[in-house]
């Protein structure tokens, strides 16, 4: 309970899950997710390319089962239309930089898609909540908290959402 109500706290979302396997696939559960959620013959997820590369792998490999077509490119020149499930930015990007996502979140959103924000939850303590600037949905890596490694895997992941999707959540 501890660890959700922080999350939410941080993210600016309505709800959070348990932990997941890692960010990476935390990222694929949220693709997976909105594929599930949003109307229409959509196909394609935008993926910037500032992520982090294991978050991109991820995707694509978990992408193809589904049918989806994922698209890297930077995050200034997505191009949404009525095919678009949604798109990814990490936030901070892989390098540190911080940029401002509101006019991706815009143009993905008015095209019908969903957002999902990839963040770092002890960068969030500084940043403004993914929530309020056009995240449907926020994941990350929780070991920024000192969480351990489980069994010498992955670091627990973070998945937090908007209530509507609450019967779809991993």
């Amino acid at each position: 309970l501890n660890f959700q109500t922080m999350v939410m706290d941080l993210t600016g979302m309505e709800i959070a899950n348990a932990s997941l396997l890692d960010e990476g696939t935390a990222a694929a559960e949220a693709m997976a997710m909105l594929l599930r959620a949003v109307r229409g013959n959509r196909d394609t997820f935008l993926v910037a390319d500032d992520c982090h590369p294991q978050t991109i792998e991820v995707l694509r490999t978990r992408a193809v089962p589904l049918g989806i077509r994922v698209l890297v490119s930077r995050p200034d020149q997505f191009e949404a239309d009525d095919r678009t499930i949604g798109a990814i930015v990490q936030y901070p990007a892989t390098d540190g930089a911080v940029v401002d996502h509101r006019a991706v979140s815009d143009r993905v959103r008015e095209a019908g898609g969903r957002m999902v924000f990839a963040a770092d939850l002890l960068a969030l303590a500084v940043l403004e909540a993914p929530g309020r600037i056009g995240a449907d949905v926020v994941v990350g890596s929780s070991q920024r908290f000192g969480v351990p490694m489980g069994y010498g895997g992955p670091h627990a992941a973070f998945f937090a959402t908007r209530e509507e999707f609450k019967r779809l959540v991993p």
